[in-house]
């Protein structure tokens, strides 16, 4: 394969060809003069012949080096349009934000990151996606969106991570069920044997709750819901007890609709960003970085 010339060097030459020496074209590139003479010296080297006549009054182009130059005109102007398209398409790329978000974080965390993200970049065009937490990291890792948040112990093999939050999954039932005015705390092998209402299978609160209990063999859940929201309800109505973020159930526990019942072990666990390594723009690095802030002043 023939050698590619350095852009540089012929853009110095194009510039000497205009300006008439080498001193006003280095000045006109913005570059140091001993530099400039370096860079035609080794397309010179490169080439096999002299660019430029050198003397105590400057250097000027010989004929090779004006017929070059010419040539070297269009070569530039390409070089120029390439450079001004790829902006042009990074510009774009860096308007746009595209976040797949757990639906508890997306309830939870995200509106108050996303507004500070929005007075900082107020030009940014977001779209926002409410999955559970596999969909949210099936979406990251196919690139149909720029970051995710999520809530499940584990992530995909293939993508990066970083904790962002922390939270805990609490027991809730309606004010009229037996447990809500027991004294003694739920064990995990009660909770293992209680059909439970329960999200569905791939959100980070089912996930997380399968794994603490995995060795107790659960008996199968009284009912399967898409939503925080739903599962809210359908406790409410006396469905059955439910394992929640306790940021999904405060208003609730608040009003009195639902009554959190104290458990022996402490379902913890954190919450993460996932990205796709080396394909993290700065408007997701940007969103990432406000939420680790968020986690250090809560």
């Amino acid at each position: 394969m023939a050698k590619l010339p350095d852009l540089t060097a012929l853009a110095l030459l194009c510039a000497v060809a205009e300006h008439g020496s080498l001193s006003q074209a280095a000045e006109s590139l913005d570059i140091a003069q001993p530099n400039a003479s370096r860079t035609l010296r080794r397309l010179e080297s490169d080439l096999g012949f002299r660019l430029l006549d050198r003397g105590p009054r400057g250097s000027t182009l010989t004929d090779n080096g004006a017929m070059v130059a010419d040539w070297a005109a269009d070569v530039v102007a390409a070089a120029r349009s390439f450079y001004s398209a790829a902006e042009a398409l990074r510009d774009a790329e860096q308007s746009h934000l595209t976040v797949s978000a757990s639906k508890t974080v997306a309830e939870a965390f995200l509106p108050r990151w996303l507004a500070v993200l929005r007075v900082e970049r107020p030009e940014l065009q977001l779209h926002l996606a409410a999955q559970n937490s596999e969909e949210v990291q099936d979406a990251v890792a196919a690139g149909r969106a720029d970051v995710g948040f999520v809530e499940s112990p584990e992530v995909h093999p293939g993508l990066r991570a970083a904790v962002v939050a922390r939270d805990r999954l609490v027991v809730v039932v309606a004010p009229e069920h037996p447990w809500a005015t027991r004294r003694r705390r739920v064990t995990d092998a009660e909770l293992a044997r209680t059909p439970l209402v329960v999200r569905e299978s791939g959100s980070g609160t089912r996930t997380t709750l399968e794994t603490e209990l995995a060795d107790l063999d659960p008996v199968a859940p009284t009912l399967e819901l898409d939503s925080n929201a739903a599962v809210r309800i359908s406790v409410a109505s006396g469905a059955g007890p439910a394992v929640l973020s306790e940021l999904a159930v405060v208003d609730a526990v608040r009003s009195g609709s639902l009554v959190t019942v104290p458990t022996v072990s402490e379902f913890s666990r954190r919450m993460r960003a996932v990205w796709l390594p080396g394909s993290m723009h700065e408007p997701a690095a940007a969103l990432v970085g406000i939420a680790r802030r968020a986690r250090g002043t809560a």
